[in-house]
């Protein structure tokens, strides 16, 4: 036995000692982002196998981190690990970038609830009437309110296209009591939220990129009712392109963390709740399934038919 840290150089004498013993073969438990840095560089020489910490289990009062390994060893060793499932480095790359703009677009929707919240505080209605409070008619009158200049009425007449049709409302919602301290307050936010307007934007473009491998199957999901460009590009650096994995649709759903629970002793069943599963994917696919809920498509009418 050895003890190796987790910086480069100690892996890569990890990887040394593992290939003098003739090695060819690792298995180790997956722990949060742990196990990245491990496996980047143990997976060229290795066929390394990462597992779910639930399927190996040892035996109560046997926890020690080397009986750990060593019953893991003892698991491979008879064939009885199920790998979990990691994707090509293209694809992580892809899910690298995914994942993080879906992070910034989160920050979004919290700045834009923070302008809300301050808008409420000074007594202006806006998202009462306009759909979108950050549309190019929202903007214009947030900007107005920061200036601090304009009254209701001339900040009315910013509307464009339908929003015209709500002058009357618009005068009536802009009506309020805004204090020094809440513009500055609103200017603040407003610059954050063109901020990250600009890094999706960027992240958007390098996504493009990183997609041309994947671009057909990107453009297919594309066409399902309910998903757009965004939604299909989070699915393939999920899931990939090579549907072989999952044995079945049912095994898929399962996966991804959106189909019920199977836990059943003595004839009852205790629990249907569902597993965790791919947060990112299951967080997407229910996205998508309320989007096409709106839509007037055979997938939408089926949904209702269903419940």
């Amino acid at each position: 036995m050895r003890t190796f840290t987790t910086m480069t150089q100690d892996l890569l004498k990890l990887s040394d000692w593992l290939t003098s013993h003739d090695c060819t073969h690792v298995a180790m438990e997956s722990t949060g982002e742990y196990w990245r840095p491990v496996f980047n560089i143990l997976e060229g020489n290795f066929e390394v196998m990462l597992v779910n910490a639930r399927h190996i289990k040892a035996v109560p009062g046997r926890k020690t981190d080397i009986k750990d390994s060593q019953w893991i060893a003892e698991l491979l060793q008879h064939g009885l690990l199920r790998a979990s499932f990691i994707p090509p480095v293209e694809q992580r790359d892809l899910r690298d970038l995914t994942r993080h703009r879906s992070n910034f677009i989160r920050e979004r929707v919290n700045l834009v609830n923070r302008v809300q919240k301050v808008l409420e505080a000074a007594n202006i209605k806006l998202a009462s009437v306009a759909s979108d409070v950050m549309g190019v008619s929202g903007r214009a009158m947030l900007a107005a309110i920061v200036e601090g200049s304009a009254s209701p009425e001339l900040m009315a007449d910013l509307a464009k296209g339908t929003m015209r049709k709500k002058h009357d409302l618009l005068i009536q919602a802009l009506e309020g009591r805004v204090r020094p301290h809440q513009r500055f307050i609103l200017a603040h936010l407003l610059c954050q939220i063109d901020s990250i307007d600009e890094t999706i934007k960027c992240f958007d473009q390098q996504i493009e990129e990183y997609c041309c491998p994947f671009e057909q199957a990107v453009e297919l999901i594309d066409t399902i009712p309910g998903i757009a460009r965004r939604t299909a590009e989070i699915i393939v650096s999920e899931i990939g392109i090579d549907m072989s994995r999952f044995p079945s649709a049912q095994h898929f759903a399962a996966w991804a963390g959106v189909a019920p629970g199977n836990y059943e002793s003595a004839g009852k069943k205790l629990s249907t709740s569902t597993r965790k599963g791919n947060r990112s994917l299951r967080t997407i696919l229910v996205q998508a399934a309320h989007a096409l809920a709106h839509t007037k498509t055979y997938l939408a009418d089926l949904k209702i038919l269903l419940r």
